[in-house]
Formats: C-alpha cells, sequence, structure tokens
C-alpha cells in the first residue's frame, strides 16, 4: 500500500500565541539593553539570543522564508533595534492564530456564494410589460 503525503501541520493557537510573545521579548531586549548588546565584548550574547529565538520560531510554527532575512538582519549592527523578529514572526502566523470553525470537517472545501446574478429576461423591463 502507498504511502499518503504528510500533509504541513498547522500550529496550534497556543503555538503561535507563545512564537509571538517570544519574539516580542526578544526584540524588547535587544532594544532595552542596546549597551549590553552593543558591537563589542558582549556582542556575542545577542548572536546567541538570535540563534535561540530562530530556533524556538522554526519549532514552534516551523519554517518560513521569512526568518532567514530576519536571522541575517539581527546580525548587522545597530539594525537589531528594528523590531525584526516580532514582524516576521506576525507576518509568518498570520491567521493562525484562530481556530478553524467546529462546523468545517478535516479535509472539507470551506466554500461561500459571492454573489449571485439577477434573474432577469432581456425581453422584460420593470415594469412587467414587454418590450420589443
Amino acid at each position: 500500500m502507498a504511502e499518503q503525503p504528510r500533509l504541513p501541520s498547522v500550529p496550534s493557537p497556543g503555538r503561535v500565541r507563545a512564537a509571538r510573545i517570544i519574539a516580542v521579548l526578544a526584540d524588547l531586549t535587544q532594544i532595552v539593553l542596546l549597551p549590553v548588546f552593543a558591537v563589542g565584548g558582549a556582542s556575542p550574547w545577542d548572536d546567541a539570543l538570535d540563534l535561540a529565538v530562530a530556533a524556538a520560531m522554526t519549532w514552534l510554527v516551523g519554517w518560513h522564508w521569512a526568518f532567514l532575512p530576519t536571522f541575517l538582519s539581527e546580525l548587522a549592527p545597530f539594525l537589531d533595534l528594528v523590531p525584526t523578529w516580532t514582524a516576521a514572526v506576525f507576518f509568518a502566523t498570520r491567521g493562525m492564530g484562530r481556530r478553524a470553525p467546529e462546523s468545517i470537517v478535516k479535509g472539507a472545501i470551506d466554500t461561500e456564494v459571492v454573489s449571485r446574478a439577477q434573474e432577469t429576461r432581456p425581453s422584460e423591463n420593470t415594469s412587467g410589460s414587454r418590450t420589443r
């Protein structure tokens, strides 16, 4: 019997919330503790924090392409003052923090009517009399 392809898993709302909190705390730490994380002797601690956050984000929500430029920008001096982890995680998890409606069966395709065309005959006008 052939093995079925593995579908990508969607992180739970708790994992998404944890990833967002960790990203905000990491960016806040880098901004508030700027003198400690400035270029110099303590800079390896800044890099270690970025490595830990990158690993946590990948573990919590899975790999997303937005994490790569974020990680690289965090390695540049003073660019870590921009809350890039927060932006990347909120971008990568947009729409994931909500629970799916329970009425939707797993694997079902959810559809909805966008608009309805009015059913009018071209030979009738609004008053009901026929025109040529």
